[in-house]
Order: structure tokens, then sequence, then C-alpha cells
């Protein structure tokens, strides 16, 4: 059974797709493509994919939308920024960056978690306050994983500069972790629960811990789109909101079944992904809509890291996403 929000589709479209099957042997091209940013991570995007979905939206809205995949945040708003994009889901970090600094806004707040700091299993670290002076792998400072360590450092009566960073991507973290290159890494999932799984790596804290935002977590991921795509298009940016929506929906309710699927689509080992989920390391909620008091929380905190200029104030937009909650009761 379909979702509301894709049961209803008009006449007309009817209509045009009989005519069309029987006036041509070759299938009819989308008169539209939407490139929609992704990364390589558990995102609910890829849910909705596996579940169809993404071809139901299509179909109604005659487009095609193209998974564009990203390693890190940074160059995904530099494609959002150029028009190459039109959506996007990123880190938080990097979601709010756009929302405050490209003509975009936050729509949806679809992961919570995601990120922590994690040392090789046989370190003797125990505690933030014994990295200082020690090699910590991170992914840039445009990644919403630097300012978390720079809070995690600060906590712990540390600055920066006690610490040696190594600019890496987050794909390679586990692997400088295993072969001893690094003294910690921070990075987001599914490389947290790659490490973890793979038995070579611990963590040492939890972004839960550094800042607790929503329902007790940290906020980890972010979905955002351009403004001019935002209102050229409503009903489908409606309906890609409600497929997210429905994707968590799915995945809080079939577990395994929301295991596979990642697995098909991010070609990571089923084993990471449900170490993922069993262990925490990402958390779904269905309260997805982007409110004022976690925004300005967050944008606070970016503020304080240097991440966000005092002028920076992110643009968000909660209505799709709590339509698209209405829309499931």
């Amino acid at each position: 059974m379909l979702p509301k929000f894709l049961k209803s589709t008009t006449l007309a479209a009817a209509v045009f797709a009989a005519a069309a099957f029987a006036g041509q042997s070759t299938p009819v091209q989308a008169t539209e493509t939407i490139n929609f940013g992704t990364q390589p991570a558990t995102m609910p995007i890829y849910i909705a994919k596996g579940l169809g979905l993404i071809g139901e939206i299509e179909k109604k809205h005659d487009v095609k939308i193209e998974f564009k995949v990203f390693s890190y945040g940074a160059p995904e708003n530099q494609a959002l920024a150029a028009g190459e994009l039109q959506i996007a889901s990123a880190g938080m970090g990097p979601a709010i960056v756009a929302a405050a600094r490209l003509p975009a806004k936050l729509l949806a707040i679809s992961i919570l978690e995601q990120t922590a700091i994690i040392i090789p299993s046989d370190s003797p670290i125990t505690s933030v306050a014994e990295l200082k002076g020690k090699k910590i792998a991170y992914p840039g400072k445009g990644s919403q994983q630097y300012p978390l360590l720079v809070k995690a450092l600060a906590d712990a009566g540390l600055k920066i500069g006690d610490v040696e960073l190594f600019k890496t991507k987050g794909s390679d973290v586990p692997t400088l972790l295993a072969n001893k290159s690094v003294d910690a890494g921070i990075v987001w999932d599914p490389h947290v629960s790659n490490a973890l799984a793979a038995g070579h790596s611990k963590v040492l804290i939890k972004a839960e811990k550094i800042l607790p935002i929503k329902a007790g977590h940290y906020i980890g991921n972010g979905v955002y789109a351009r403004e001019d795509f935002i209102a050229a298009k409503p009903e489908l940016v409606q309906d890609l909101i409600s497929s997210i929506v429905t994707a968590i929906d799915f995945i809080l309710k079939n577990e395994d079944k929301a295991v596979k699927m990642w697995a098909e689509q991010i070609k990571f080992p089923e084993k990471v992904i449900s170490y993922a989920l069993k262990e925490g390391i990402s958390v779904y909620n269905l309260d997805v809509a982007p409110e004022a008091e976690t925004i300005d929380t967050y944008t606070k905190f970016l503020k304080e890291a240097g991440i966000l200029k005092p002028e920076d104030n992110p643009k968000y937009d909660p209505s799709f996403a709590k339509k698209a909650l209405s829309m499931m009761k």
C-alpha cells in the first residue's frame, strides 16, 4: 500500500501515460532532472528509494531524481550554491551553514547522533583530557565534526592547539586507527560503526555527551533545498520530505529490512549498518521538524566555534515536515 501522499494521481497524468504507451515503443523521458545531494551514509532517503517511493514521485511529477554522492558536506554545498543540486542531505553542520549563507532552507532533521570520537581498542586513553599532544584525524573545518571536537576539547580544558590535527577523508579514519597512524579520530556514521564492528577501535565519547540537543541526542543530519526550488516546486518538495518521513517510520518498525536496503544502496556490510542502529550510533526519530529552540541552540554552538559568523542566521521551514507527519496519522 502506498503512503497517502502518493495515492492521488490526476486524470491528466493517467491519460498522458496511456497515450505515451500507445504511441511509443521506447520509454518516455522525464522532462526535468532533479539532483539530490547525498553521502554514502545511512540516510533515510536511500530507504525511500528502496521502498519505491522515489520512483512513484518521479512518475507523479514527471521528473527524474538523480542522487549525486559526495564524500562530505563542503563540496555538496558548493554544488548547491552553483545550482548543480536542488536539494541535499548532509551533516547538520554543513546543512546549517548552507541555510545561513546560501539561498537555501533547512527542511528536516533526518538523523540524530551519528558522530563519535573513536580510538584504537587497545589505547590507554580513557578521557578527552588525555588527548593532549595526540594526533587526531578529522574531516576538515567545514564539517560538523570539527566544532564538536572543539567543544569536546574545551569541555576537557583543552584547546585545538593542544592537539595535532590530521585532516583526512571520513572514510579513511577507520584505516588510520587500525594502522595506529593516529591516536584518535572524529568521524560520522557509518564510518564509526565500520571501525567498531571491525574490532580495532572503540568509542571514547559520543556526540550525545558533547552536545545533546534533541531527545537527548546530537542532531546529526539535515535535509535542505534551494529556495528557488522550494518556491517553484512545493508539491514535489513536500513529497520528497514525506518520503523521508515514511522511510524513517519504516526504519523504526522494520530495522532488519532497512539494514538490507542500506547495504544494497551504500555498499556497506550489513553487520556494520546493524551495529550502527543497535548501538545507537545513528538514531532515528519521527520528530523531524526543525524548530526554533533546536536551531537556535545549534546556531549558537556553530558561532561559538567560529563556523558561523555573528551575522549568520540559518533559514528553515518546518511546514513540510509537519505536514508529512500529519499525513501519517
